[in-house]
């Protein structure tokens, strides 16, 4: 099993029906030091937070198809993940042998590639996909499980 997290379209269990026979959704999570930014295709640019969720599946080569990462639309990376303090005291967890990792693969899209009209782009001199491991291995990138929800700590 690999677990990705995910923040666009394979958020949607519907959608995700029809690209994967086994799968199973996790809790909800937030990726730190990325943001989401929508072109064509939603993809992720250095920046604050961007919420999602975890997902769980055997079917990695697939979601590479998917995604594109042959053509060089995305790159799949492997991002820290760390639990909260309020999910290591949370006893209703989720599946926590399954969703209980270190790291978590992401997808992230070359901004050129899937169409984004902003400017934005990664810091960095040679390919994409270096520049964003490069990126997320310098700074504080960090995928946090079972967040406390954004705006709204009342515990």
């Amino acid at each position: 099993m690999t677990v990705v997290f995910v923040y666009g379209t394979l958020t949607d269990p519907q959608q995700v029906s029809t690209l994967l026979d086994e799968c199973r959704f996790g809790p909800p999570a937030v990726c730190h030091g990325l943001q989401r930014v929508d072109g064509r295709y939603p993809t992720l640019v250095p920046g604050e937070q961007v919420a999602g969720r975890l997902l769980a599946t055997p079917e990695i080569d697939r979601l590479d198809g998917y995604e594109g990462v042959d053509r060089g639309l995305y790159c799949r990376c492997t991002v820290p993940v760390l639990m909260s303090p309020r999910a290591e005291k949370d006893e209703t967890k989720v599946d926590g042998s399954m969703f209980d990792v270190d790291t978590a693969a992401v997808y992230i899209g070359a901004p050129n590639r899937v169409g984004v009209s902003e400017d934005v782009d990664w810091p960095g001199s040679g390919a994409f996909d270096h520049r964003v491991v490069d990126y997320i291995e310098t700074n504080e990138v960090h995928i946090e499980i079972n967040p406390v929800e954004m705006g709204n700590d009342d515990s």
